[in-house]
């Protein structure tokens, strides 16, 4: 049998944090039937400085049953950094711990295969969407757009899995060497190398309140990771760079000709336009090497990740 733990980020999620106690308790006292888990596996809930009834209802809940605990982030840190303090904390207490959201959407009836093949030999399971059946097609586009962008500017990332995963103890240790401060969790656990393997289903519609990640936030999420990962960007404004400066070197040739046959033209049009290019290339240029500068310095001082204010267990 398997000491499973439970780490689920939430923020302002008083609308479902009963109804999703309710089926993990379900779920966890059938695998504890079938001695799939043992007796003092635990449902952790991380509370990312909600503004609502979030941590009074996880208070009231432990309170009830102590299968359920929680943590409690003295202020909002945001989804990645309250998971990674969930992760961090249950390492040490966990021979393995799976991530999911406060929602379920993600279907909790895969946890029985999860561990599985962490007993078969797996270090870290990823969860792994099926299909996009209950998604509009501008989401699915977008969704599937963010995994291919994500891949192709070298931050590589299981395709279709999103923070769904099972992580062995060990696993959790190897991560727990990871130091850097602009983290993007999806991205960094493949680093680790370990054995991994998949299990597929199908994500369910939001019970009640508001998605937390819409495109706004999927999109600084998809920099986020391209930005921590991978120094594509600056390569592609170095070969940007090479590009411009040959098709200069043309034009320069192409003018010096133009002007000894006789044939040169002054026009206001190609030289506003080279200007606004070149300027706006400039711009983006130096933009994008700011956005690393600021991360350096981000990860110079390196401050705290998260700060717990409690912490309820046994």
């Amino acid at each position: 049998m398997t000491n499973l733990y439970l780490a689920i980020p939430c923020y302002n999620e008083e609308e479902v944090l009963r109804d999703s106690a309710e089926k993990l308790l379900r779920k966890y006292e059938s695998m504890m039937s079938q001695h799939k888990i043992t007796f003092d596996s635990k449902i952790v809930f991380i509370d990312d400085g909600s503004k609502d009834k979030t941590w009074q209802i996880i208070e009231e809940l432990h309170n009830e049953n102590p299968i359920f605990q929680g943590i409690k982030l003295s202020r909002n840190r945001g989804h990645q950094n309250a998971l990674l303090c969930g992760l961090m904390t249950l390492k040490d207490k966990a021979e393995a711990v799976i991530s999911i959201d406060a929602d379920l959407q993600d279907d909790i009836e895969v946890f029985d295969e999860m561990v599985a093949k962490y007993e078969e030999g797996c270090d870290v399971v990823y969860g792994v969407r099926s299909k996009r059946a209950t998604d509009t097609f501008f989401k699915r586009f977008t969704a599937e757009a963010f995994y291919k962008i994500l891949n192709h500017m070298g931050a590589k990332v299981i395709f279709n899995h999103a923070d769904f995963r099972l992580m062995s103890k060990r696993a959790l240790e190897a991560f727990s060497q990871y130091k850097e401060t602009n983290i993007f969790l999806r991205g960094m656990v493949p680093l680790i190398g370990y054995k991994s393997d998949i299990v597929k289903y199908e994500r369910f519609e939001r019970l009640a309140g508001e998605s937390k990640y819409p495109l706004k936030k999927m999109l600084a999420l998809a920099w986020e990771g391209i930005t921590s990962l991978s120094i594509q960007p600056i390569r592609i404004i170095t070969w940007s760079g090479v590009i411009i400066f040959l098709i200069s070197m043309v034009m320069v040739i192409y003018s010096l000709v133009s002007f000894f046959i006789g044939a040169a033209v002054s026009g206001w049009a190609s030289t506003l336009c080279s200007i606004w290019a070149l300027g706006g290339l400039q711009l983006l240029a130096i933009g994008i090497i700011g956005e690393y500068i600021g991360k350096i310095y981000l990860e110079t001082k390196r401050r705290p990740r998260f700060i717990v204010e409690k912490y309820l267990d046994d």
